[in-house]
């Protein structure tokens, strides 16, 4: 989509003074952001604040860099009152590190909203900066908009306001009177909306907006796919439009969760902020369908063949009977790995039985095969494949490759998603084998804390953990990992000079979509660096996905209970499959060590232990302590494990229990 030219301000200023104030919009419509911190924020999720205060934001402006002193004033004197304060930027200039910018040197506490596509404050009607605007959680109407009072405008301030407009109309809410005045003329820099000039009725359906969603939503929305409906031409489209723009407003749609700013990844189907601006206006402008083909119209069922060609091996899941509505546990079969001798694995298609219930599936093997276990680990163990739509197939990275050893099973995760039909799943798991051994093992780790606990109500708590490479490595892949208290996660990787880069940020973490993100250019982590992993949890009434808001959720395997679990890929930068360096024994011990170590500064001391952990090295915590600076570095902790185990292996029959993983 293209700009217009920006008129001159003087003229943009002569154009305000003739415009009538904006009427209200009787609901406000429900929109997901992120901020200028890139933390998500969706307005309906404040459905208990007493009123939602937004103030539109722009960099440079003087109404609105005079004005924030007085807004966060108002923010700390009516939060304990209910109301959420948050703030909205949606110029066109501004980008999300120049407002990040703009905040720090100002000293803007409260979230900015970062709105790229002029999308929300369109629908707002938004003017100026510097306005406010009063939202009603109670029917999301909005009952005021305006300045916040009459202290500040242009080029005179006065020591103290004769007229507070907004705390006039919070106090009138909480009190449960009428707002006396709606809506107020404001002050503030005019805001630049090139698309409100434009004739959205003239995009294009055959040439723009068929082709868009037919690369970005039809391996879903497709005859026999996972979606709900099958995108098979205009008029479904047109049907469907309302519920589209609702979908891309609040980012549920495309099912895409990363940040965009942090990170390139493989398989990205999200839109851009271009392609999200366009679809919405044509949506907004009534859909036309203008002249031309229907590119949708030759949209195919899914085809049921091996899109990588005939496998070397085919595994078939057990039947699976899934009812046609209801809420299905994830499922963790696991079948008997049938060949005899050890494969380097290359490449792997999973194929649906039933395209319109499987969500997802995860495949991993294990060298241990117990029937009668059923371990939502165990896929991770040796990880090999994550399908999603439009993700049926995967190739190792480039000169590696999977070991499977001889025996064992191959263990699967399976999310159903009943449609209102009940049919029976029988997924298959095609794996194609390297003729010459590759290169490197693709290796597989876990960032995790088997001790974490999340109090009740709480909607922001936060666990960490990490894992520390003692030589140089390459990651391939990061896979976030939480139940449905997950809130947010991120990958970040400290460098052993201290610096801090964050590689992945999923800022609304969803459940019902687990997926991997695999490297557009895999991310060397030199020795001495730290892959930390950062979840945050919302155990509130809020959360709509929170089994029991009340409950002290510990560590579990259900999805009742919480994980901190960040899987990877990796490589050794100095292994080779003749040379293999790995060492099981010191990952494991790593992984020990980071969950452990609370402050993160790479030493255990006494009080950062575990209970259990106290009674097991109550004899020996003090003697490995080699240095005598009263905790455990790591390669203390490791010579400590060591002797202990050989300890236990001179003492037979006193076993431990193991760590969970």
């Amino acid at each position: 989509m293209s700009f217009n030219t920006f008129r001159p301000a003087a003229v943009l200023t002569v154009l305000a003074l003739v415009m009538p104030a904006p009427a209200l919009a009787e609901r406000v419509g429900n929109f997901m952001l992120l901020d200028h911190r890139g933390k998500a924020h969706e307005l309906y999720y404040h459905t208990d604040a007493s009123a939602v205060v937004v103030m539109i934001q722009g960099n440079g402006c003087p109404i609105v860099r005079n004005a924030i002193g007085d807004y966060q004033a108002l923010a700390a004197e009516y939060a304990d009152r209910g109301v959420e304060f948050l703030m909205l930027n949606a110029n066109i200039q501004d980008d999300r590190a120049s407002i990040a910018a703009e905040a720090e040197e100002f000293g803007i506490e409260l979230p900015v909203l970062v709105d790229d596509t002029q999308l929300v404050a369109e629908s707002l009607d938004v003017v100026r900066t510097a306005e406010v605007f009063v939202i009603d959680p109670d029917g999301w109407e909005l009952v005021y908009r305006g300045p916040m009072h009459d202290r500040i405008t242009y080029e005179h301030q006065k020591p103290a306001a004769d007229n507070t407009y907004l705390a006039d109309t919070l106090d009138a809410m909480l009190a449960g009177d009428a707002v006396e005045v709606a809506s107020r003329d404001a002050v503030g820099c005019l805001i630049n909306f090139p698309a409100r000039n434009e004739d959205h009725a003239s995009i294009s359906y055959s040439d723009t907006i068929a082709p868009m969603l037919k690369d970005n939503c039809t391996v879903c929305h497709s005859p026999g796919g996972i979606g709900p409906w099958a995108m098979t031409g205009y008029d479904m489209v047109r049907g469907f439009a309302p519920m589209i723009r609702e979908v891309v407003m609040t980012q549920r749609m495309p099912p895409w969760h990363a940040d965009p700013h942090i990170g390139q990844w493989q398989g990205d189907r999200s839109l851009s902020e271009a392609d999200k601006r366009t679809l919405v206006h044509w949506i907004e402008a009534g859909a036309p369908r203008g002249e031309g083909p229907d590119p949708l119209a030759d949209v195919q069922p899914i085809s049921s063949d091996w899109p990588l060609g005939e496998p070397d091996l085919v595994i078939e899941l057990p039947a699976f009977d899934v009812p046609a509505s209801g809420v299905v546990d994830y499922q963790f079969p696991a079948v008997p790995n049938p060949l005899d001798h050890g494969v380097w694995v290359e490449a792997a298609t999973v194929i649906p039985g039933d395209r319109s219930v499987v969500h997802h599936v995860l495949v991993g093997s294990s060298e241990d095969y117990d029937p009668n276990a059923q371990e939502e680990e165990s896929v991770f163990e040796n990880y090999i494949i994550g399908y999603a739509p439009g993700a049926e197939s995967y190739r190792m990275p480039e000169g590696t490759g999977v070991y499977v050893a001889p025996g064992g099973a191959y263990q699967f995760q399976m999310h159903y998603t009943p449609y209102g039909k009940a049919t029976t799943d029988r997924t298959r798991l095609g794996l194609y084998f390297a003729e010459e051994t590759p290169d490197n093992f693709l290796r597989h780790q876990v960032v995790l804390d088997p001790t974490i606990q999340i109090d009740p109500n709480d909607g922001e708590h936060e666990e960490a953990a990490y894992h520390a490479f003692p030589r140089d490595a390459v990651l391939y892949t990061l896979f976030p990992h939480s139940h449905y208290r997950g809130k947010a996660s991120t990958f970040e990787l400290q460098y052993p000079d201290g610096r801090i880069e964050t590689l992945l940020s999923v800022p609304a973490y969803d459940f019902n979509w687990q997926r991997g993100y695999d490297f557009v250019e895999p991310k060397k982590a030199p020795a001495g660096s730290r892959l930390i992993h950062r979840t945050v949890y919302d155990n509130s009434a809020l959360n709509p996905a929170n089994p029991d808001p009340s409950r002290t959720v510990p560590w579990g395997l259900q999805s009742w209970d919480e994980m901190l679990y960040g899987a990877f890929s990796y490589a050794w930068a100095e292994e080779s499959s003749d040379h293999p360096i790995h060492n099981q024994q010191l990952s494991e011990l790593a992984q020990w060590f980071g969950f452990v170590d609370d402050d993160m500064d790479g030493r255990l001391v006494w009080s950062e232990l575990p209970d259990f952990m106290k009674k097991r090295l109550v004899q020996g915590f003090k003697m490995a302590d080699a240095n005598g600076d009263g905790g455990l570095d790591m390669q203390e902790f490791v010579a400590l494990q060591q002797r202990r185990a050989q300890a236990r292996a001179e003492q037979p029959g006193d076993g431990e229990q193991s760590s969970g993983r």
